[in-house]
């Protein structure tokens, strides 16, 4: 049994061992996908989804890759600073649904609109599908802003986990494009696919959802030629150079597998001159940002989030 995580997580691993529910990296693609969707159905009973005054549905469009979105807005304002999130799920599972609630209390904690990208997955739709869908969808807000009442020079990308690889990728993007981006906030993102640091040892077994196994299981179906391993977009601390990309915030969690490629990340980028902060929460494991009315943490972190974005608007 751990030592080091906080008792709430604990509570958490010891009762998914008491219910039995499997691991991911033995699970089928559509059996671990049901048991998200499901596992995220059931945690509403638990933590009601938040209130906000108005919730679209829709999608990009054409010219920008057709791709599903939903809209939060928390205000009336015509020009609202507005966070583009990517979900996590190793970039196989995962949804506007089970992202639903953190949607919700990130939006209202941040007072802005909130718009939730449903990119393509593996492995269906193996990488670099999801890369760029996630580059579409800032196209299109950026384009599309007066109309979607959002301030074009207040847009921030955020995600957790393989939604932040998709966030910090997209600053990249963003960069070489020249499409504004004021912010990025990265929650315990996979920014490296090679991974091999400590942390993979460590904390591999036994720390809840993400373990080193379940990380080759993503992997696998996201990137199935190892020549993408080293992509830039895939991972992208292998970027050419991470200089003039916009202020960042990355949030890491001690008990992961991730947390120090997260660290390294937060090093490089502020190495190379950009505004950098690194705010790691101890006792934490993956995920917990999803962890809303179960774990204290989870609430901290998201408005440790909106702080950081209001703070840079």
């Amino acid at each position: 049994m751990p030592e080091d995580v906080h008792p709430q997580i604990q509570a958490m691993i010891d009762r998914s061992n008491e219910l039995g529910i499997p691991k991911i990296q033995d699970l089928s693609t559509s059996e671990a996908r049901a048991l998200v969707e499901a596992l995220a159905v059931a945690r509403l009973k638990d933590y009601p989804a938040p209130e906000v005054a108005e919730v679209e549905n829709t999608s990009t469009g054409p010219g920008f890759g057709h791709v599903p979105v939903r809209i939060y807005r928390t205000t009336q304002d015509k020009a609202a600073p507005v966070i583009l999130f990517y979900h996590g799920g190793g970039h196989v599972f995962g949804s506007l649904d089970t992202h639903d609630t953190a949607a919700r209390f990130l939006a209202r904690e941040a007072g802005c609109t909130l718009v939730s990208v449903d990119y393509r997955m593996g492995p269906e739709h193996p990488f670099p599908a999801a890369v760029e869908d996630a580059f579409d969808a800032l196209r299109w807000l950026s384009a599309r802003a007066e109309v979607l009442r959002v301030d074009a020079d207040r847009i921030a990308v955020c995600g957790d986990s393989a939604g932040g690889n998709l966030a910090a990728v997209t600053a990249l993007h963003a960069r070489d494009e020249a499409v504004p981006l004021a912010a990025q906030a990265l929650i315990y993102p996979v920014v490296d696919y090679r991974g091999g640091t400590p942390s993979y040892a460590r904390y591999g077994t036994g720390y809840g959802i993400l373990e080193s196994e379940t990380v080759d299981w993503f992997r696998d179906r996201y990137l199935p030629d190892p020549i993408g391993h080293d992509d830039w977009r895939a991972s992208p601390h292998r970027a050419p150079t991470l200089a003039n990309l916009p202020p960042a915030l990355v949030l890491t969690a001690e008990c992961d597998v991730l947390v120090d490629e997260g660290r390294a990340y937060a090093e490089a980028l502020k190495a190379a001159g950009n505004e950098t902060e690194l705010l790691n929460f101890a006792g934490m494991t993956h995920g917990f940002f999803g962890y809303l009315g179960l774990v204290d943490d989870a609430a901290r972190a998201h408005r440790a989030v909106a702080d950081f974005l209001k703070r840079t608007w």
